[in-house]
């Protein structure tokens, strides 16, 4: 048998019988050594350049192995594999959102439970490599990243100015691209509150950016941030 062959193959067949099906203790005690040093290596890679919290690391280390036994152990039983998809099911509703790079691991170290579960255990291996060789490699770079001169502006006007192009020259002379994303009214209708998506066209002049707009707005509140929104959410 190749080495391609090998990886490709199960490290073990069950014996499925009318009531139970029987693995044997030295494939049991592999399958989740393997899925418990594949959870390991999902969480020290999650934990890397990451804000974490002890109980996530944590699930994510140990889940490999709880479902690598579900899945054991359902092998031979069609019912119970669809009581377990129920549970799974269930889970998701019984947990608060996530972050996409949380949400992506819990889905990781359920993909290596599972593989290791049936016996692939190279495939695992090979999963677990891949990925986490990946989401290191876009942590260390600026793959995905918005621009750092992209700026949320918030600026308050009094009632009686017309927002509608009293800074176009402004933002001529100071960004690149602009976007009036949305207008609130404030303190009784008495204050429109603008919210605008700006790329800057030098950082280094924020500060005579926000001094121009405070001269048009008379003073009233400017906010400019960089972009926070949940789009690291699912």
């Amino acid at each position: 048998m190749s080495i391609v062959d090998t990886v490709f193959t199960k490290v073990y067949v069950p014996t499925t019988g009318e009531v139970i099906t029987k693995i044997e203790p030295g494939t049991f005690f592999l399958c989740i050594g393997v899925a418990l040093a594949l959870g390991l290596v999902a969480a020290f890679c999650y934990m890397f350049k990451n804000q974490y919290s002890k109980t996530l690391v944590m699930t994510i280390a140990i889940l490999p192995p709880i479902v690598c036994v579900l899945i054991m152990l359902v092998s031979g039983s069609i019912g119970a594999a669809v009581a377990v998809g129920g549970v799974f099911a269930l889970t998701r509703f019984r947990s608060a959102q996530g972050s996409a790079r949380e949400i992506s691991q819990i889905f990781l170290s359920m993909a290596v439970g599972l593989t290791t579960g049936l016996g692939y255990i190279y495939i695992a291996m090979i999963l677990v490599g891949i990925i986490e060789v990946m989401t290191i490699i876009f942590t260390l770079t600026k793959f995905g990243e918005s621009s750092s001169k992209r700026r949320t502006l918030k600026v308050s006007v009094p009632e009686e100015l017309d927002y509608t192009d009293i800074f176009d020259d402004l933002f001529e002379k100071y960004t690149t691209s602009t976007t009036l994303i949305k207008v609130k009214l404030k303190n009784l209708g008495t204050i429109f509150q603008l919210t605008y998506d700006i790329y800057l066209k030098d950082i280094k002049d924020e500060k005579k950016f926000i001094d121009e707009i405070r001269v048009r707005n008379a003073n009233l509140d400017v906010v400019c941030s960089r972009l926070v929104t949940g789009a690291d959410e699912l």
